[in-house]
């Protein structure tokens, strides 16, 4: 079926963003299935999919609103995998603060029934937690607006490139490791900008900070370091199919040596041509 349908199975945690995607997804062209049960996966796939049609481009929404059995959802992507048919199952995701609040907004029931909300999150994410394990990609949107969620599954499904989707995010580890990232550098062991006074106030996007970070040999062997690494670690992911690639750099408050060193690295991989680079930085204040 190398001629056959793109698949998209869009799931993941209710508020976290699904009919969003799904509405994206629509308007980059694909047809798309909400509130489908995971065993009529391939049924829709192979009536839809008609080759030369505008359904090419198929999405389908799975979630535990129709009774989500992880046996079922494994066993149609295997299926489409068999019949060559190329399927990117994303998993959205948020933290429960954020799904919480969500709710709390919208005052709608959470569809699994439960005393609280957080109860209803935490059996919601026992069921799923098998087929976010199996997720091709991942979209934390717990600090995603509407706009920027369109982005990222623009950047995933669109056809702008199908080269690797690597995103750089830099963080600050008082607040937290991100809940989706692959590698974490930390870079805490470089100084500190925040203890000189005409410098706290900036970001590690301004050039004097900048200057301050790489002003020792620390950070431009760290730099090198981990270019090599992804010299190494990029075509054997390729290799096995990876398509998406977060990489964490963290330093204390996420606002100075963090930026500095995930602007770096991010201009180093863009500079390659091989991989479609995002640059984030979550806790800088930008």
């Amino acid at each position: 079926m190398s001629d056959g349908p793109r698949v998209a199975i869009v799931t993941g945690m209710s508020g976290a963003g699904r009919s969003h995607a799904a509405r994206a997804l629509e308007d980059l062209g694909f047809f798309v299935v909400d509130n489908l049960p995971a065993d009529l996966i391939g049924d829709v796939v192979t009536k839809a999919g008609v080759s030369g049609s505008l359904r090419e481009r198929i999405a389908v929404v799975v979630d535990v609103r129709s009774g989500m059995q992880f046996a079922a959802f494994d066993g149609a992507v295997r299926r489409l995998a068999e019949a060559g048919v190329p399927a990117t199952v994303l998993f959205l995701d948020a933290d429960d603060d954020a799904l919480i609040a969500r709710f709390e907004e919208t005052r709608r029931p959470h569809p699994v029934p439960a005393a609280t909300i957080a109860e209803s999150i935490a059996a919601e994410r026992h069921t799923l937690g098998e087929v976010r394990e199996i997720a091709d990609l991942i979209i934390d949107t717990s600090e995603l607006n509407v706009h920027e969620l369109r982005e990222a599954i623009a950047d995933a499904f669109g056809e702008r490139s199908r080269a690797m989707q690597v995103s750089v995010v830099s963080f600050g580890f008082k607040n937290g490791v991100p809940r989706i990232v692959d590698l974490v550098h930390d870079v805490r062991f470089l100084p500190n900008p925040h203890w000189v006074p005409s410098l706290r106030p900036l970001t590690g996007l301004d050039a004097v900070v900048r200057e301050y970070v790489f002003g020792t040999p620390d950070a431009g062997e760290f730099l090198q370091r981990a270019e090599s690494m992804l010299e190494f670690l990029l075509p054997r992911f390729a290799g096995e199919g990876k398509t998406y690639l977060t990489i964490g750099i963290g330093c204390t408050g996420g606002r100075h040596r963090s930026v500095a060193i995930a602007e770096a690295l991010g201009e180093w991989l863009r500079q390659r041509g091989d991989v479609d680079v995002t640059i984030r930085h979550r806790d800088a204040g930008l």
